[in-house]
C-alpha cells in the first residue's frame, strides 16, 4: 500500500508530538446504544440513571491526576445533520447523516490524559454505549 506524502507527514507529525508530550488528547465518541437502549424508549428514571453515569464520568476525570476533561456534548439525532461533500471542486449539501447506519453518534468528549489505558478505565463509568476512542493529532 502506497501512502501519500500528506499521510506520511501526518503520521510522522503525530509520532513526534506523541514523543514530546506527557499527555495526549483523546476523542471519545459515544456511537451506539449498546446495552443502554434508545434514549426515547427509556423510562424517566432510567434516563436519570444514565445522566448520573455521565456525571460520574465527569467527576472521575476531575479526580484522576493528569486528566482534564476539555469538552463534550450530546448530539441531536442523525436526521438533523447536514452533510457537505466536495467533488470536482463543487460543494453539495444533503440532509441527514454522513452515512446511513443503524448506529447513531450520540455525543462526544474531548479528554486529555497520560495514556489510552487511562481513558479506557475512565470510560467504564459511562453508560454501556458503544464507544470509540481516538487520539487527536497534535500539529503543534
Amino acid at each position: 500500500m502506497l501512502l501519500s506524502s500528506a499521510c506520511i507527514w501526518c503520521r510522522l507529525t503525530f509520532a513526534a508530538a506523541k514523543m514530546r508530550r506527557t499527555t495526549m488528547k483523546y476523542f471519545v465518541m459515544l456511537a451506539g446504544d449498546g446495552d443502554v437502549g434508545s434514549w426515547d424508549k427509556l423510562a424517566p428514571d432510567e434516563q436519570q440513571a444514565v445522566m448520573a453515569q455521565f456525571g460520574a464520568f465527569d467527576e472521575a476525570c476531575g479526580q484522576r491526576p493528569g486528566v482534564e476533561l476539555l469538552g463534550g456534548e450530546a448530539l441531536e439525532e442523525g436526521a438533523t445533520a447536514a452533510t457537505l461533500r466536495t467533488r470536482g471542486g463543487e460543494l453539495t449539501v444533503t440532509d441527514g447523516p454522513y452515512t446511513e447506519a443503524t448506529e447513531q453518534i450520540g455525543g462526544f468528549y474531548l479528554v486529555e490524559a497520560p495514556e489510552l489505558d487511562t481513558i479506557i478505565d475512565l470510560c467504564r463509568a459511562l453508560p454501556a454505549y458503544d464507544i470509540e476512542i481516538r487520539p487527536v493529532v497534535d500539529f503543534g
